[in-house]
């Protein structure tokens, strides 16, 4: 079968009779469902499952699987999303049955090894932020965000009542006010000035004694660095608010700069991002969060810690704590990849990393410009945003990102935090060469979008499916299988 033709669902590739497994008989007494599964459970008929043979099987789920576009297999420039190779290393340590199959609730005598390596990680994270302590609880970026607002409320309440607002860039992540309403505070956005920073004069009208604390995405999400940081820092630190910082594009900074030198009282990380693990269909993910010395007492229970023997155990005995945020203690799997990320590399290694990351955003955008619109001057941090669009040739950036997909590249973010444009992150793992390969596809595009604008309106041409209609799909999903 050509790998670009349609593939039959498993349901339509049903044959009465055939069978995926061979079953010895049983030889223990049958039981009555009935007594077993209440009634509002069952179902008055058995489900209509395919009848497949087991190799059919295997092959079309293998053949599913050679049509996915991962980062594996192709450059992923999700600006935002940090999608970099995850080096296989750090699966195979995090697939240890030592790791993956201890039960969360496991004696802590017999624990001491995942113990052991998620104090580390916290105390790394701890230096890289340079702040007092961290907390491994939270579950995603997102819940980091959440968690860290619930922090500073409680610290307002205990030092002389709730503070109801929150500051937003206009630039920020969706989820910065999302977590705000969430937290039951009110978002209030900051406007940033024509090069894509905070405009500080509009900070200062915003920031009173009712400002819990600003939300800064530090290089910011336009792919810029606030240079005036810590006068933000100030502004908000004189009125009793904190600076949080969204640490979803710590790729740019870590091992140069640390959050806390430049006023940052909390943050959480995506250890999903910047330390292995990138993310995809709604998971895996780890947000852990740093904060400073007011801060951590409320940090979440339990917390890893030393004990003064030299073991390693849970500590529950936090009385300002906000108490757990999630069941279980975290999303181990990412954690153990983490750690074995960061000792990989080390210090220096860290550092490289980020440089190169930085580098790789610079090199591309500096190949682009001189055919695209660049909103923001550089330099940059680790991604840019570029303005692909031909109005005048009838082509969107969504008919550029489609024709990206024939030259094997995922489309970069599109439509934000910039209308119509797409927002490009390289990461530090690709090579000149891809860079350079990437680079050559937008500027062709942009040929045919002057010469042949039906070749980019129509695309993609070499994808297992065509152009989708997005609209309906939206509107009218489907999302399970039904027959005809």
């Amino acid at each position: 079968m050509d790998a670009k033709e349609p593939l039959p669902l498993i349901f339509e590739q049903s044959r009465p009779g055939a069978c995926g497994v061979a079953l010895p008989e049983c030889d223990v007494p049958a039981c009555d469902v009935n007594k077993i599964i209440p009634a509002n459970l069952r179902a008055d008929e058995a489900p209509d499952w395919p009848q497949v043979g087991e190799a059919e099987v295997v092959r079309h789920f293998t053949r599913l699987n050679q049509r996915l576009f991962s980062v594996d297999t192709n450059f992923y420039p999700l600006g935002s999303c940090t999608m970099k190779y995850n080096p296989r290393v750090n699966e195979r340590v995090a697939a240890d049955p030592g790791f993956a199959c201890l039960h969360p609730y496991q004696d802590e005598a017999d624990a001491q090894g995942l113990l052991e390596l998620l104090y580390r990680t916290r105390t790394y994270l701890q230096q890289i932020a340079g702040l007092a302590e961290v907390s491994l609880q939270p579950a995603a970026g997102a819940h980091g965000e959440l968690t860290s607002l619930l922090i500073i409320n409680a610290y307002h309440r205990d030092h002389g009542g709730v503070r109801s607002k929150i500051l937003t860039p206009d630039t920020a992540h969706g989820t910065n006010p999302a977590s705000c309403a969430v937290c039951g505070r009110q978002a209030v956005s900051v406007k940033s000035t024509p090069v894509g920073r905070v405009d500080l004069d509009d900070l200062r009208r915003h920031v009173d004694e009712d400002t819990a604390a600003l939300m800064l995405t530090h290089p910011n999400t336009v792919g810029v660095f606030d240079t005036r940081v810590t006068e933000m820092a100030r502004i908000l630190h004189e009125k009793g608010a904190f600076l949080y910082l969204d640490g979803a594009n710590m790729n740019a900074i870590c091992g140069i700069a640390r959050p806390a030198d430049f006023g940052v009282d909390i943050m959480h990380y995506n250890t999903h991002k910047t330390f292995s693990t990138p993310h995809g269909c709604g998971g895996p993910g780890s947000g852990p969060i740093a904060a400073n010395q007011k801060l951590a007492p409320y940090l979440p229970v339990p917390q890893v810690v030393r004990r003064d023997d030299g073991t390693f155990g849970w500590d529950e005995n936090r009385p300002k704590s906000i108490g757990k945020v999630r069941s279980f203690y975290g999303q181990i799997g990412v954690l153990v990849r983490t750690y074995a990320y960061l000792r990989a590399l080390g210090n220096s290694g860290l550092k490289e990393a980020s440089e190169m990351a930085v580098l790789a955003a610079n090199y591309l955008a500096a190949r682009l410009r001189d055919h695209f619109n660049l909103p923001y001057p550089p330099p940059y941090g680790h991604e840019f945003i570029l303005l692909p669009a031909l109005q005048e040739h009838g082509i969107t950036e969504l008919d550029v990102s489609k024709r990206l997909i024939d030259f094997g590249f995922h489309p970069p973010t599109m439509s934000w935090p910039v209308p119509h444009c797409l927002m490009i992150e390289p990461t530090e793992t690709e090579t000149k060469a891809t860079l350079d390969s990437f680079a050559d596809a937008l500027i062709q595009i942009k040929r045919e979008a002057v010469e042949e604008p039906q070749r980019v309106k129509q695309a993609p041409w070499h994808a297992p499916v065509r152009r989708l209609d997005e609209v309906a799909a939206a509107r009218k999903p489907r999302l399970r299988w039904q027959p005809q």
